[in-house]
């Protein structure tokens, strides 16, 4: 049966790091009101959109106390209007320290985030480094072609 999202909130942190569930609980509720859905702590997932689902992801692996977060494409499959709050959350985590390492398409977010950018095609590096010079000065003529079509609609 499924569980409802603060119950799967708290699962791992009493499981796997033997928290008590009353702490676990009181995390859980901070993290969904720092992401604005604590509101939803008893609503099933599957009633979520995928903006909601996202961020109570975020607030779910943030439980967890990470010293790093992967996110592959975070913004992919949301409706536009949700795109900018999960960008938000994690432009928060950024700026409080956080490690993260984000595949991601958000170009104009990447350059305001990352303090390091990674340009790959086909599955190779084609250019890395200081975002500032590879969105302004790209080296490779991919980059520069992806850049030009994404950022400049050409």
């Amino acid at each position: 049966m499924a569980a409802q999202v603060l119950e799967n909130m708290i699962l791992a942190p009493v499981q796997l790091k033997k928290m008590s569930k009353e702490e676990a609980i009181e995390k859980a509720l901070e993290l969904l009101d720092r992401v604005g859905l604590k509101d939803k702590k008893d609503v099933y997932p599957d009633t979520l959109s995928g903006g909601q689902k996202q961020m109570v992801a975020i607030a779910r692996a943030l439980e967890m106390n990470p010293k790093i977060m992967l996110f592959d494409e975070p913004t992919s499959a949301l409706d536009p209007e949700m795109v900018g709050e999960v960008l938000k959350v994690m432009k928060d985590l950024a700026e409080e320290g956080m490690t993260m390492v984000i595949v991601t398409h958000e170009m104009g977010f990447a350059r305001e985030v990352a303090d390091r950018v990674i340009f790959m095609d086909q599955g190779y590096i084609l250019e890395e480094g200081d975002p500032k010079e590879i969105f302004t000065a790209p080296k490779s003529d991919r980059c520069k072609e992806f850049l030009d079509k994404v950022i400049n609609n050409n």
